[in-house]
C-alpha cells in the first residue's frame, strides 16, 4: 500500500521524535520473542512491541506491528512462540505500527478489539499534522469488529485479562492490558520506555494526558509488575515512574510558558528538558519532542493556537 510505505519512509527519514511511532530502521531489525510465562510472550523488533497470549487452540495478539512486516511477525510468532492460528487481536490504539496485522488476521476471521475512537481513526483518512502526512484508512477486514469505551475483563484460553482506558493521552483512544497471572502490564504507547514519546495531537493526544495516564498505570499491579511498553525494552514500575516524573515536570514548565504566550519555537529554544535529556533523548531530539508536545498542549486548550503557529 503506497501511502503506508511513504509514511514509513517519512518517519525513518524524519529527525523528529515522531519517528518513534515506528521503532524501525532502513535495515529491519530481527523480530525476537521472549517468553514471559507459559501462556504469554512478547515480540520485539517490528514497530510497536507485540504481546502474544497462548491457548490450546489459538493465539491472541496485542498490537500488530507494521503492515510491511506482518508476514515476518506472523512467521516469528509461529516459529518462536506457538504455531496455532491467531483468533483475536487487541489494538491498544490506532497507529500504523500497532495495527499492521489487522487486515491479514481480520481476513482470516480473527476478532479485532479496540477502543471506539481507534476504530473511528482507522476507518477514515487522518492528517497527522506533526508529520504533515495523510494516513489512509484500513480495508474493512482490518477494522475492529468489537469496540469499547471503558475498561473491562476478558478471558482468552486460561488467561484472565483486565483492560483499561484513559482520557486522551497519546491519542484519544488509548487502552492498556494487565495480565494478573504473570503480573505483566502492556501499556501500548502510554509508555515509551527510555525515550521521549511521540504525542499525536491530531487525534487528541497531549502531554498532560500522558502524565496522568502514567499515574493510572502506576496503580496497576504492584512493584514487581513487568511492563511491556509500546516502544523500548521491557520495563519496571521504576521506569514508568521516571517517565511520569519527566512528563509531569515538562508539562508544568509548558504551562508557565503557555501563560507567558510562548510559541513552540520559543519553547524549543529555551531547552526546558535539558535536565532530562541524558536519559530520554536517545530516540528523539529534544527540540523536536518539545515542539510537538508543546503544540499538543496548545491544541488541548486553544485549538486555533496550533494553526496560528504553523
Amino acid at each position: 500500500m503506497p501511502n503506508r510505505r511513504d509514511f514509513l519512509r517519512a518517519l525513518i527519514a524524519a529527525p523528529a521524535g515522531a519517528s518513534l511511532l515506528f521503532s524501525q530502521t532502513p535495515a529491519p531489525a530481527p523480530i525476537k520473542a521472549t517468553k514471559l510465562s507459559d501462556r504469554l510472550a512478547v515480540l520485539m523488533g517490528d514497530g510497536g512491541n507485540v504481546a502474544v497470549v497462548i491457548s490450546d487452540d489459538g493465539l491472541m495478539m496485542v498490537d500488530g506491528g507494521l503492515a510491511e512486516r506482518s508476514a515476518d511477525l506472523l512467521q516469528a510468532a509461529s516459529t518462536q512462540v506457538d504455531s496455532h492460528p491467531f483468533r483475536m487481536v487487541f489494538n491498544t490504539h490506532w497507529h500504523l505500527d500497532h495495527v499492521g496485522c489487522n487486515e491479514t488476521l481480520g481476513k482470516s476471521g480473527a476478532k479485532i478489539i479496540a477502543h471506539v475512537n481507534s476504530k473511528k481513526w482507522l476507518s477514515q483518512k487522518v492528517t497527522m499534522e506533526a508529520l504533515n502526512r495523510v494516513i489512509e484508512p484500513l480495508k474493512p477486514e482490518g477494522l475492529p469488529t468489537q469496540t469499547f469505551t471503558k475498561g473491562g475483563k476478558l478471558t482468552f484460553g486460561k488467561e484472565s485479562i483486565e483492560y483499561g482506558v484513559v482520557p486522551p493521552a497519546h491519542t484519544d483512544g488509548d487502552a492498556y492490558l494487565f495480565f494478573p497471572g504473570p503480573n505483566v502490564l502492556h501499556t501500548g504507547d502510554l509508555l515509551f520506555n527510555g525515550t521521549y514519546p511521540f504525542i499525536d495531537y491530531s487525534t487528541g493526544g497531549w502531554i498532560g494526558g500522558m502524565a496522568s495516564a502514567c499515574d493510572t498505570l502506576l496503580k496497576v499491579g504492584d512493584a514487581q509488575t513487568r511492563i511491556i511498553p509500546g516502544h523500548g525494552p521491557m520495563g519496571t514500575k521504576t521506569d514508568l515512574q521516571a517517565s511520569r516524573d519527566m512528563l509531569t515536570a515538562v508539562h508544568d514548565r509548558f504551562e508557565t510558558m503557555r501563560k507567558q504566550g510562548k510559541t513552540a519555537q520559543d519553547v524549543a529554544a529555551a531547552a526546558p528538558t535539558k535536565d532530562f535529556d541524558d536519559r530520554f533523548s536517545k530516540g528523539a531530539k529534544p527540540d523536536q519532542f518539545l515542539q510537538i508536545a508543546y503544540t499538543g498542549l496548545l491544541r488541548h486548550y486553544v485549538p486555533s493556537a496550533v494553526a496560528a503557529q504553523q
